[in-house]
């Protein structure tokens, strides 16, 4: 009985850990709000001042 519980307990955390883990790699699509006058650049994941021409 010891041993089911024990491997159980076990498997549940592992899928716990592993659906965490999973999930954690959608930051970067996050939306993201600037400054006014300034935008978000891709490149260095900052908001820079807007430059106009």
């Amino acid at each position: 009985m010891k041993t089911k519980v024990i491997l159980t307990s076990a498997a549940l955390t592992l899928a716990s850990a592993l659906s965490a883990y999973a999930g954690c790699g959608k930051h970067s699509e996050q939306a993201m709000s600037c400054a006014e006058g300034t935008s978000w650049d891709a490149e260095t994941l900052t908001c820079v001042p807007q430059t106009t021409s």
